[in-house]
C-alpha cells in the first residue's frame, strides 16, 4: 500500500530539519512524541490510548523508565494484541547511530530475548532496524547480529508497504507478523530464553548438589533437595527484584568481591525477610539452610553470571509464564544420593515414562480462567467477590498446581478485574482512606496497592501439589506477581503507610499433599513406612482447608491434571493404583489414566455453585476405561462446555490429543460443544464449528458429539439399524511375538521349491517356499489397487477344515529342513518371548493363535491409520500382522453364503459417506489421520440390500460391476508405460469413482446438501 499523507509529511519535516534533530540536545522524548508516535499511529496502533481501554487491554504500553544501577530496565514501548505482547520498540535520539552503535542493538535484543519475543524494532526515526531476537545475546556480538531489516527515513514512503505488511496492527491481527517471524528465523544459533535459563539453573543445581552433599555429609536426600531448591529460589527472587527496581541493583554481585559469600548472602536473606515476610526467607520454618557450608568457588560464578556482561537476561521483562515453563521442566528432575553420599541428578520415574514435562500454553490457561473465574466474577463488585454477610469469598483451586501457571493466570485475572472495577467506579475515592486499594503510577495510571494485591491473593487463590518443590515454586511465582510493577520507592511508601511487610505468607494457601489420597489410606497401619508415607503424602482436605470445605468447597477447580496410565504407575505405585480402583468410580474399569480420577475429585471439591475447567486428553470420550467417568458426568448432567481439539497439538514436543472440559457441580440442561480442529484459527478468533447439545444425549456410551451442518445427517445415519459389526467379521492380523524372526524380505523365487529371502540382519537365506506365505508390511493399501507384497512370513502351521495345527518339530525337520535350521538358530529369541514363557517344546509357535485360519480366504484389508478409508480387496491369500492400531485389519461377511458381494461392501466402506461418519466416532491422529480400528469401523452404518426388491437388487449388481471395472482400470493403469495411456485410464478411474459415489449417495438417500457435507468432511 502507498504511504499515507501523514507519513510523507513526517518524512518531509524530518528532512527539512535534519541537522537540528541530529544535535545531541534533541532529546529522545521529543523523537517519540513528534515522530515515532504518529508513525505507528499511521500503522493503526492506538499509541496514546484514545479508545480509553483498561490497562490490560491497551494496544501500546509505554513502559516505566525504571532506572536500576543507572541503567533503564524496560523498553520504551510494548505493542500488544489482546493484552499479549507482540514486539518491543526501543527509541533513541537521532544523534545515536542505529546502524553502527552496538549498545542499543544489544539492549533491545536482551529485552526481547528475555521476554521471548521473536522480533523487535530499534529506531530513532532517521533509521529503522528490525531484529530477530531469538538468538542468545552475547556481549561481543556485532551490531548486525540478528538484524533482518534496515531502512532509513527517506525510504519510508517507497517501502511503507513492507513495514505495513508486518507491523501494522491489522497485519499482526491477521497473523502476518507471526508468519514473517517464522520465515525470517535464523535457525542457526537460535536458543530461546526458556531453554537457556533452564540450562543455567540446571547447571546451578548440579554443582550445588555435589558441593552441598560433599560439604554437609549428614544431610538426607530430602534435606539436600530442599536446601538446593531453596537456595536457587532465593537467588532468583532477589535477582528479579533487582532488575524490577524493588531491590538495590548489584547487591548479589557485590558479594563476589570478597570471601565468605554464603554467610554474607544470609545477611541479605534476613533483610529480605524483614522487608517481604515471604515464606522463602522464613528461618523459623527453615532450620537447615543457615547451617550449611557452600564454597565461594561455587557461589561466585553463579552470582557473577547473572549480571552484564556475562548475563543475557533482562529480568525486568522476563514473563511470569516463561519462568513457570522453566521451573516446570526443572522440577522434572530430582537429586538422588548414592551410597557414598554423592549427589546425582536424574529424571523422576513418572517424568521419564511420560517422555518429559509439558507446560500448558498461556492461551489455554487464559481461556480456562476466563470460562471459570471470569464467569464466576462477572458483574460482581470486589466486595461481593470477597464475601459479605455470611457469604464465603470466591475460592479458586488447582489440585495439581505444578509450577503454578493456572493459579498465576487466575490471580492475574482477578487483579485486572479489581483494578478495572475500581477505575470505573470513582478511582480517586478508592485511593483514599485508611485502606486505599489504588494509587497512581509515575505516568498517572491507576494501580492496585500492594496491600490489595496481597488481600486478593490470600482470599482467593489455593493450590495443592504432591511435589514439595513445585509448591515452593508456585509460591515464588505468585509472590513475584505481587511485586510486578512495584519499585523500592512504592513498596517503601506503602509499608510506611500500612505498617506491614510487602508480601503475604502463602503457607495456608499453597500446600503439599496428595489431592487424591486422604489419611485413611494408611488406616490399620500403626507405624507406616516413613519413606512410603513421604512418597504418598496423604492430604486431609477438611483439616488443611477448613474454611473452604466448611463452606461446601471451592468455587473454581482449574488446571492440567497429570496424564499417567496405570500400566506406568504400577512400576512405582502399585498400591495406589488399587486404591484408586477401589475408592474412585472413575477408576473402576480397564486400564484407566490418572486424569479421570482428578476429574472425579475435582467435582467432589466444588461447592454447589462451582465450576471445573481442565485441559486433558479426550481419549476417555471413546475408551473403555472412560465409561465410568462418562456415566458420572452424565448422571449429574455436569457438562457446560467442551472444546475438542481433534488431532491438533496443544503441547510443544508432545503428541497428546486434548480437549478443554468444563463442568458445573449443578445440573445443566444443555452444553456447548466446539470442534476447534484448526488450533491457530481458534486462537486467533474462535474459528470453530460449535453448537449446543442436550444433556439427555449424554450417557456412559461413547461420546460422539456432532454439531454444525453435519449434525442432522450424522443423527440420521446413527439411526440406521445395521452396523458393520452386525454383518461382518472384523479380525486383526497375526501376532508372532517375534516379527524380526518370522518376517523376511523377499529377494527372488529360485524355483517351485525354494525362494531367496533376507532376514532382519540383512543376511540372505534360501528357504522352502511351501512354508513361506506372501506377506504385506509397511505399505499403504488402496481401495481399488491390488496390494503388492514384498515380504514373506514363516507360517509353521498346517491348515485343514478351518483348523490350524502347529507342524511338529519332526515334520519341520523333514519337510522344511532349511527353515527349521534357521528357526533353531533363533531359538533363544523365540524361547525368551514374554520373559521366558515360550521356553517349551512349541517354542517356534506364534505368540497368539487367533486368526491363523483367516488369511487364506477372500477379504478386505483395512489400513488402520489413514487419512481416509482404504479397503483393499484380496483374493490371493495375503498374510499380515496387526493389533489395536494396525497396521491392518481384515473384513469379510459373517455368513459364507451372504448374497452381498464383498465388492459391494468395499464400495460403501470406501465412500465419503462412511468416512464422514467415521470422522465423528473415531480417534484422530496428528497430521489429519484417523483410526480405522475395529472398535470404530464396527459402528459404521451398513445399507444392506433387499434382494426381494428387483430395483434394490439391481443397485447391488450395478455396484459390483462398477467395482470390478474400477479394479480392472487400476491394473491397467499400473501396467501402462505410455503417458497418454496413463492419462486415459486415470480419467476413466475418476469417472467410475464418481459413479460409485453417486450410487452410494442414492443407497443412503442423501440430499444435495448432504452430499456437499460429506464431500467436504
Amino acid at each position: 500500500m502507498p504511504a499515507p499523507a501523514s507519513v510523507i509529511e513526517l518524512v518531509e519535516r524530518f528532512a527539512r530539519n535534519l541537522d537540528a534533530y541530529k544535535r545531541p540536545d534533541y532529546k529522545e522524548t521529543r523523537v517519540r512524541v513528534e515522530f515515532v508516535d504518529p508513525f505507528f499511529e499511521a500503522l493503526g496502533w492506538d499509541v496514546r490510548n484514545v479508545q480509553g481501554y483498561a490497562e490490560q487491554y491497551k494496544d501500546v504500553v509505554h513502559e516505566d523508565a525504571v532506572k536500576v544501577g543507572g541503567v533503564v530496565r524496560a523498553p520504551d514501548y510494548c505493542f500488544r494484541v489482546g493484552g499479549a505482547r507482540k514486539f518491543f520498540l526501543e527509541v533513541k535520539k537521532p544523534a545515536v547511530s542505529i546502524k553502527e552503535d552496538v549498545g542499543p542493538a544489544y539492549q533491545l535484543r536482551r529485552y526481547a530475548w528475555s521476554a521471548k519475543l521473536p522480533l523487535s524494532i530499534l529506531t530513532d526515526f532517521e533509521e529503522f532496524a528490525v531484529y530477530d531476537c531469538r538468538r542468545r545475546p552475547q556481549s561481543g556480538d556485532k551490531v548486525g547480529v540478528g538484524r533482518v531489516m534496515y531502512l532509513t527515513f527517506d525510504q519510508y514512503p517507497e517501502r511503507f508497504d513492507e513495514i505495513h505488511a508486518v507491523f501494522a496492527r491489522e497485519s499482526v491481527l491477521r497473523g502476518s507478523f507471526d508468519r514473517y517471524a517464522e520465515e525470517t528465523t535464523g535457525k542457526r544459533g537460535t536458543s530461546e530464553v526458556d531453554a537457556e535459563f533452564l540450562k543455567e539453573i540446571e547447571g546451578w543445581r548440579d554443582v550445588l548438589a555435589r558441593v552441598v552433599a560433599l560439604r554437609n555429609p549428614a544431610l538426607s536426600v530430602h534435606e539436600l533437595n530442599f536446601a538446593v531448591q531453596r537456595t536457587i529460589d532465593r537467588i532468583i527472587f532477589l535477582r528479579i527484584c533487582e532488575d524490577r527496581g524493588v531491590e538495590e541493583y548489584g547487591r548479589l554481585l557485590a558479594l563476589t568481591g570478597g570471601p565468605h559469600i554464603y554467610p554474607r548472602l544470609h545477611d541479605l536473606y534476613r533483610q529480605a525477610e524483614e522487608k517481604y515476610n515471604s515464606g522463602i526467607f522464613d528461618f523459623e520454618a527453615d532450620g537447615l539452610t543457615m547451617s550449611l557450608t557452600i564454597d565461594d568457588k561455587v557461589l561466585k560464578p553463579i552470582l557473577a553470571n547473572l549480571y552484564y556482561p556475562h548475563s543475557p537476561y533482562e529480568f525486568s521483562v522476563l514473563p511470569a509464564d516463561i519462568l513457570g515453563q522453566v521451573y516446570e521442566q526443572f522440577l522434572g528432575k530430582v537429586i538422588r544420593l548414592t551410597p557414598a553420599h554423592r549427589a546425582v541428578v536424574e529424571e523422576k520415574p513418572e517424568v521419564k515414562k511420560a517422555g518429559g514435562v509439558y507446560y500448558t500454553p498461556t492461551y489455554i490457561v487464559d481461556y480456562i480462567v476466563r470460562q471459570t473465574v471470569g464467569r464466576l466474577v462477572e458483574g460482581k463488585t470486589p466486595r461481593q467477590i470477597a464475601g459479605t454477610r455470611g457469604r464465603a469469598p470466591l475460592r479458586i483451586l488447582d489440585p495439581a498446581c505444578g509450577s503454578g501457571s493456572f493459579l498465576l493466570g487466575a490471580y492475574q485475572y482477578l487483579l485486572d478485574y479489581h483494578r478495572q472495577w475500581y477505575e470505573e467506579h470513582d478511582p480517586a475515592k478508592h485511593a483514599q482512606g485508611k485502606r486505599p486499594v489504588l494509587y497512581q503510577g509515575p505516568q498517572g495510571d491507576w494501580r492496585l496497592t500492594t496491600a490489595e494485591k496481597k488481600r486478593i491473593l490470600l482470599d482467593h487463590i489455593y493450590g495443592v501439589d504432591l511435589d514439595r518443590q513445585a509448591v515452593e515454586v508456585t509460591k515464588l511465582s505468585l509472590l513475584l506477581e505481587v511485586l510486578e510493577g512495584e519499585s523500592d520507592e512504592s513498596i517503601g511508601q506503602q509499608l510506611s503507610f500500612f505498617q506491614e511487610r510487602a508480601l503475604p505468607n502463602l503457607d495456608d494457601n499453597i500446600k503439599c499433599g496428595n489431592s487424591l489420597i486422604g489419611p485413611d489410606y494408611f488406616a490399620g497401619q500403626l507405624m507406616p513406612d516413613e519413606e512410603e508415607l513421604r512418597r504418598v503424602n496423604p492430604f486431609d482436605w477438611e483439616a488443611e482447608f477448613p474454611e473452604a470445605m466448611g463452606a461446601g468447597g471451592f468455587d473454581a477447580v482449574i488446571g492440567n491434571p497429570p496424564y499417567i496410565r496405570i500400566q506406568t504407575m504400577k512400576a512405582w505405585a502399585p498400591a495406589e493404583v488399587e486404591f484408586y480402583k477401589r475408592d474412585y468410580r472413575a477408576a473402576s474399569k480397564g486400564n484407566y489414566d490418572i486424569y479421570v480420577v482428578f476429574v472425579e475429585r475435582g467435582l467432589q471439591l466444588l461447592n454447589e455453585r462451582g465450576r471445573l475447567g481442565f485441559i486433558l486428553p479426550h481419549k476417555f470420550f471413546n475408551a473403555q476405561y472412560g465409561a465410568p467417568l462418562r456415566e458420572l458426568i452424565a448422571e449429574g448432567r455436569h457438562l457446560v462446555e467442551i472444546i475438542h481439539f481433534g488431532d491438533q497439538q496443544v503441547f510443544d514436543g508432545a503428541t497428546t490429543y486434548t480437549c478443554l472440559l468444563f463442568l458445573d457441580k449443578a445440573d445443566r440442561d444443555r452444553f456447548r460443544f466446539v470442534e476447534a480442529h484448526d488450533l491457530e484459527g481458534w486462537r486467533a478468533g474462535g474459528e470453530a464449528i460449535e453448537g449446543e447439545v442436550k444433556a439427555g444425549k449424554v450417557t456412559e456410551k461413547e461420546w460422539n458429539f456432532v454439531v454444525g451442518p453435519g449434525a442432522a445427517l450424522f443423527e440420521r445415519l446413527s439411526e440406521m439399524p445395521v452396523r458393520l459389526g452386525d454383518v461382518a467379521r472384523i479380525f486383526q492380523g497375526l501376532v508372532t511375538g517375534a516379527d524380526k524372526v518370522f518376517i523376511l524380505e523377499q529377494v527372488e523365487s529360485l524355483d517351485s521349491e525354494l525362494t531367496k529371502v533376507r532376514d532382519s540382519n540383512g543376511t540372505e537365506l534360501v528357504l522352502e517356499r511351501g512354508i513361506l506365505k506372501p506377506f504385506i508390511k509397511g505399505m499403504t493399501v488402496s481401495t481399488f489397487s491390488r496390494p503388492e507384497w514384498q515380504h514373506r512370513i514363516i507360517f509353521p502351521y498346517n491348515l485343514r477344515d478351518n483348523q490350524a495345527t502347529l507342524i511338529s518339530s519332526r515334520e519341520m525337520a523333514k519337510l522344511y529342513p532349511r527353515t527349521w535350521e534357521y528357526l533353531k538358530g533363533n531359538a533363544k529369541i523365540l524361547r525368551d518371548r514374554e520373559r521366558g514363557k515360550w521356553d517349551h517344546a512349541q517354542w517356534y509357535a506364534f505368540g497368539r493363535s487367533q486368526n491363523l485360519t483367516e488369511m487364506e480366504d477372500f477379504k478386505l484389508i483395512v489400513q488402520v491409520i489413514s487419512l481416509f478409508g482404504r479397503y483393499a480387496y484380496d483374493n490371493t491369500g495375503l498374510y499380515f500382522t496387526g493389533g489395536g492400531n494396525g497396521p491392518y485389519y481384515g473384513v469379510r461377511w459373517h455368513k459364507t453364503d451372504d448374497p452381498h458381494s464383498l465388492h459391494y461392501l468395499q464400495a460403501i466402506l470406501g465412500s465419503p459417506v462412511l468416512d464422514f461418519y467415521l470422522y465423528q466416532v473415531s480417534s484422530p491422529f496428528r497430521g489429519g489421520y484417523w483410526s480405522y480400528g475395529k472398535r470404530f469401523i464396527e459402528q459404521l452404518p451398513i445399507r444392506t440390500i433387499n434382494f426381494s426388491d428387483p430395483a434394490d437388487a439391481a443397485r447391488h449388481e450395478r455396484m459390483v460391476a462398477l467395482v470390478e471395472q474400477m479394479l480392472a482400470l487400476h491394473q491397467k493403469l499400473a501396467a501402462a508405460t505410455v503417458p497418454a495411456d496413463r492419462t486415459l485410464y486415470q480419467r476413466q478411474i475418476e469417472a467410475t469413482d464418481r459413479r460409485i459415489d453417486a450410487l452410494v449417495y442414492e443407497l443412503y438417500g442423501l440430499t444435495e446438501e448432504e452430499i456437499v457435507i460429506v464431500e467436504n468432511a
